[in-house]
């Protein structure tokens, strides 16, 4: 898929010597955790089907993100985008936002139920990028980088009711709740 001299293309293991290097390069240059190489193959051989690349077209690599998708505390399939880069003199030119939108429509195909991810409490544009892709703040998670920043999750819900059944408030929730009585912990 070509977009603007752009070239998106999905991660295959076969291309694994060509490309994992400038991956960890480009993550390593704009993301504040140090993730060894067992991290990137833990998702890339795992998930590599759900990891996307954006190429110019020297197929020198200008973004990537890397995603996974697996039932969550054996209940919902949720999709999880654990990184995302692009070369920062090749930002707002909507790289990011189509990187994700393809990680996204691929974990839709694959029937997720919902996605989520973590970003720096200080990353507003990235914090911009996934309101405006419909992900709503869930948490924020203290001291959750080993900078020391804190994290807000995000979670996009993808299936009608995986919103409230989340919470307590599914259709075949039997508990006997009064209407106006928070949810159960």
């Amino acid at each position: 898929m070509e977009d603007q001299g752009l070239q998106y293309v999905q991660y295959h293991s076969s291309k694994e010597s060509t490309y994992l290097a400038a991956i960890r390069q480009l993550i390593s240059n704009d993301l504040s955790e140090p993730y060894s190489i067992y991290v990137y193959r833990y998702f890339l051989y795992q998930w590599g089907d759900l990891c996307f690349l954006a190429l110019d077209k020297h197929e020198n690599m200008l973004g990537v993100v890397i995603s996974k998708l697996e039932p969550h505390r054996g209940g919902p399939l949720r999709g999880y985008i654990a990184m995302l880069a692009v070369k920062k003199e090749h930002r707002g030119q909507g790289i990011a936002t189509k990187l994700v939108r393809m990680a996204i429509d691929i974990m839709i195909e694959r029937d997720a139920d919902e996605i989520a991810l973590e970003t720096e409490v200080t990353n507003t544009a990235a914090m911009k990028l996934y309101e405006r892709l419909g992900f709503l703040r869930s948490k924020r998670l203290h001291r959750y980088y080993l900078n020391g920043n804190s994290a807000f999750r995000f979670v996009l819900f993808i299936k009608e009711g995986a919103f409230t059944s989340r919470l307590g408030y599914g259709e075949d929730d039997d508990d006997e709740r009064q209407p106006d009585e928070p949810p159960s912990a």
